[in-house]
């Protein structure tokens, strides 16, 4: 695929999962065990700015990586490095990832969305 421009929607992605991740000072982190989620940084290329993200743990050791804002080039094959403030807390390779920011708007672009007078029907809960 080809994207028509540098900045075309199809590029940026918010959704990504590793393989089992190379955690450096606990394995894992004991938040993320314990509340299966943690808030950190991410990067995928050296020089990248981080961005911040939610790590959710499979049981596989793998994570899903929600991205606060979509990040532009993600390819599987490259690194996920997680951080919190300096410090690099570890890494994992990156499988899959999920719906491109294109995909996700052609999708709302099909959805219809419900006329005045269904909206009115709907009972309001008490």
């Amino acid at each position: 695929f080809k994207a028509p421009t540098g900045d075309h929607p199809a590029l940026y992605r918010d959704l990504l999962r590793t393989n089992r991740v190379h955690w450096i000072a606990e394995e894992p982190p004991a938040e993320l065990v314990r509340e299966k989620m943690m808030e950190c940084h991410f990067r995928f290329r050296h020089q990248m700015a981080l961005v911040p993200c939610v790590l959710t743990l499979n049981q596989d050791g793998s994570v899903w990586v929600t991205l606060v804002k979509p990040a532009k080039a993600i390819t599987p094959g490259q690194f996920a490095v997680f951080y919190r403030g300096d410090e690099c807390l570890g890494s994992g390779k990156i499988l899959r990832m999920g719906p491109s920011v294109y995909t996700l708007q052609q999708g709302k672009n099909r959805e219809e969305s419900p006329k005045k007078e269904e909206i009115d029907k709907i009972e309001p809960v008490t």
